[in-house]
């Protein structure tokens, strides 16, 4: 995997008696820590609609972490409650740091299997805003649920050396489809799936619209 960016509290050992699920606005200090990255000069998303939030995690190895999400304030409320519910139930994920860890670069995030949520970006090989921009989407486990697409006809599978886990036939571990906790927490609490599209396939990712 692509070594990351260092952070502040990104999968920090969780060490307490009860786990954290928190929201808050953007402060001054993490405005300072995503400018110029995941928050580009050209953002055109309030500092106001979005949320910071901590949750408590079981990572790969069953450890207890805590990480960092910052996305739309019109999901916050959704993604605590469902975070919460992954993590009663053991849920688990690699890791959950800010994509600016990664230089915001989600090819980077990605590939480090690293599931996040805000980045002012647009859609790979389009002009069109993502989901993602407006902190509406988030990605899970994303090396182990890879992005499906078919650019002049010849599939294309990212992060690189994700390919194996391309095929939904197979079974392996982290492996989100409709069986999946967290496929069916999201749609729960209506998101979409990428998993689901016609045109491509995008199975780590969550969005729901305002």
């Amino acid at each position: 995997m692509a070594a990351c960016f260092s952070g502040v509290l990104s999968d920090s050992v969780y060490a307490g008696n009860t786990a954290v699920f928190s929201k808050s606005e953007i402060t001054e200090p993490l405005k300072k820590r995503i400018n110029g990255l995941s928050y580009k000069a050209d953002c055109t998303v309030p500092y106001e609609d979005l949320r910071y939030l901590t949750v408590t995690y079981v990572d790969f190895t069953g450890q207890d972490r805590t990480g960092e999400i910052i996305c739309n304030k019109a999901i916050a409320d959704d993604l605590l409650d469902i975070f919460r519910n992954l993590y009663n139930a053991r849920y688990e994920i690699d890791k959950i740091r800010l994509v600016d860890e990664y230089g915001a670069d989600d090819d980077l995030s990605c590939l480090d299997d690293n599931t996040s949520c805000f980045n002012f970006r647009t859609v790979e090989g389009s002009k069109n805003l993502s989901k993602h921009a407006l902190g509406l989407a988030i990605d899970i486990n994303p090396f182990y649920n890879p992005y499906v697409t078919y650019p002049n006809g010849k599939i294309r599978i990212t992060p690189p050396g994700s390919e194996i886990y391309a095929d939904r036939n197979a079974d392996f571990p982290h492996k989100i489809d409709k069986k999946d906790l967290a496929y069916k927490e999201f749609t729960a609490h209506g998101f979409t799936w990428g998993g689901n599209w016609k045109s491509l396939k995008d199975y780590q990712h969550f969005q729901k619209a305002k």
